[in-house]
């Protein structure tokens, strides 16, 4: 079913659309999911390590991998001007040396490998080079996340096999707003939400306490810090000015949900949709009242730990991404963040990252959950490519 199909599909219990010129509680889109929760307070649990479940079997074909005759791991060309803060320069430049641990890995199974950035020359090297298969990781273009559908533009094109989320899964995948809408168009509850386009544009109260202020167009928790929860419907408001003012593109101001985190990963092997998950452990709370992934928690190797989700809530998840990883049209793999709401066990998909960082450092999360359910980046790196290998025998 077409994305505008499923749009029309989508009954809103309220929708107001911003209008140009118009700043008041009218002029911003609000999506009501649920109602407003009572926030809890939690002493930081200390665990061990998690155990490893049960080796899960990814499907891995050798004698497939031996039709690659080269393979491009194409990254972010990253520099400084190219980003509007600090902050969201260092949430991207690390891609390349990511991608160079990935190429390692790619030589390691004995596959000619190379690097290639992606700039303005890329779709000529792309030519020139003639891969087999591009594993993509690029997550910005020029700086602007909204420009990463000119890679797998680029690989149609040339008619070049890759791996990742096509146009289609990027361009909803880099779009919050459009996430939530689809989301809750397949029955995926995600928390309640406003779309902001305009600094000045009200706050609208219906969506309750507390809330919490994101970019409509950036992962790696960039704008998201240590205070990004409010309490208060004028904190949130200055929120939203300034990270309007500061990014220059919208913003969601979405309800918080107070209850365990939860990372999720669906990985297809080609021949099933699997689903790893982990909840975090808090060594702390951010902001000293609710337990959050922040950007500055990405500095600190110890600020939570991952325990295994008990049944039934872990079936439960599992059920509703593998519906969100089809219906948001993401490929090959991805990450969802997930929180459950402390009341009423409910869980709730708050984001999407279609490309999520893939690499062998245990610092990411997909390649820790990963490793807690028995995976190995290289078994997953393996069943990857045997995957797109199997089409060149």
């Amino acid at each position: 079913m077409a994305i505008k199909d499923l749009l029309t599909k989508f009954k809103k219990k309220k929708t107001v659309e911003d209008v140009d010129g118009i700043k008041d509680e009218k002029s911003a889109s609000v999506v009501e999911a649920s109602t407003a929760k009572e926030e809890k307070a939690e002493d930081a649990v200390v665990v061990r390590p998690p155990r490893i479940h049960k080796k899960t079997k990814i499907r891995i074909d050798k004698a497939a991998l031996k039709n690659l005759n080269l393979v491009i791991v194409a990254y972010s060309h990253v520099e400084r001007d190219f980003f509007p803060t600090q902050d969201s320069y260092e949430a991207e430049v690390e891609v390349e040396a990511r991608a160079a641990e990935v190429a390692d890995r790619v030589k390691a199974l004995g596959i000619p490998v190379k690097l290639l950035a992606g700039n303005q020359y890329f779709l000529t090297n792309l030519l020139v080079d003639k891969p087999d298969v591009v594993i993509n990781l690029v997550d910005t273009l020029r700086g602007k996340d909204k420009l990463q559908t000119s890679v797998p533009a680029a690989l149609e094109l040339s008619n070049v096999l890759y791996t990742g989320a096509g146009m289609e899964g990027l361009v909803i995948g880099n779009n919050r707003n459009l996430t939530k809408r689809l989301l809750m168009a397949y029955g995926i509850p995600t928390p309640a939400f406003q779309f902001i386009r305009r600094a000045g544009t009200a706050v609208n109260e219906d969506l309750g306490l507390p809330l919490i202020v994101k970019l409509n167009e950036s992962g790696g928790s960039v704008g998201i810090d240590n205070k990004a929860v409010k309490e208060t419907i004028k904190d949130a408001q200055r929120k939203v000015n300034s990270m309007i003012t500061t990014y220059k593109i919208p913003v969601i101001v979405e309800q918080f949900i107070d209850g365990p985190e939860i990372t999720v990963v669906v990985f297809d092997d080609g021949t099933k949709k699997r689903v790893y998950m982990g909840q975090k452990v808090f060594r702390t709370k951010a902001d000293g009242k609710h337990y959050f992934t922040s950007f500055e928690s990405y500095d600190d190797a110890k600020a939570y730990t991952y325990k295994h989700v008990e049944e039934p809530l872990a079936t439960k998840i599992s059920q509703l991404a593998v519906r969100a990883f089809t219906g948001l049209q993401h490929k090959d793999y991805a990450k969802f963040d997930v929180r459950v709401d402390d009341d009423t066990n409910i869980p709730y998909f708050t984001d999407s990252n279609p490309n999520t960082a893939f690499g062998p450092d245990m610092g990411l999360p997909m390649t820790e959950v990963l490793s807690m359910h028995g995976v190995s980046f290289d078994e997953a790196l393996g069943a990857l490519l045997s995957k797109y290998a199997r089409h060149l025998g």
